[in-house]
């Protein structure tokens, strides 16, 4: 069988909101940004890595998740975006990559940032 590729069936138990970030006005000429769900989806969360880092108001703990949901369409708000965000079990997951999983783009991957104050 050269050229298939074989992709693991994911185990999508954690469900996780997606959310993007909307602008609003704020009554004075301005906006604000508020953070918006969009809907519900079912994924599989793995951990990638962690370190502190230095954030604005002092050190943080900066965690990697892997984020795998099932694959949709480009033009579907269920699929997500670079910058917006999961919320799962109380955690903000920010999405920074997201990649089609072979075969037959089944699955989304997306890279997650955590990032959490002492």
């Amino acid at each position: 069988m050269s050229g298939w590729v074989s992709s693991r069936t994911r185990r999508l138990d954690q469900r996780l909101v997606l959310e993007t970030v909307e602008p609003v006005p704020d009554g004075a000429g301005g906006c604000v940004e508020t953070w918006q769900a969009l809907g519900t989806l079912w994924a599989e969360v793995s951990p990638r890595t962690g370190r502190q880092a230095s954030g604005a108001a002092g050190a943080v703990a900066r965690n990697g998740y892997f984020v795998w949901v099932r694959g949709a369409a480009d033009d579907s708000t269920a699929r997500p975006r670079i910058g917006q965000r999961f919320l799962w079990a109380g955690r903000r997951l920010s999405i920074e990559a997201v990649s089609d999983e072979p075969p037959r783009g089944m699955y989304l991957k997306c890279a997650c940032t955590e990032e959490v104050a002492p």
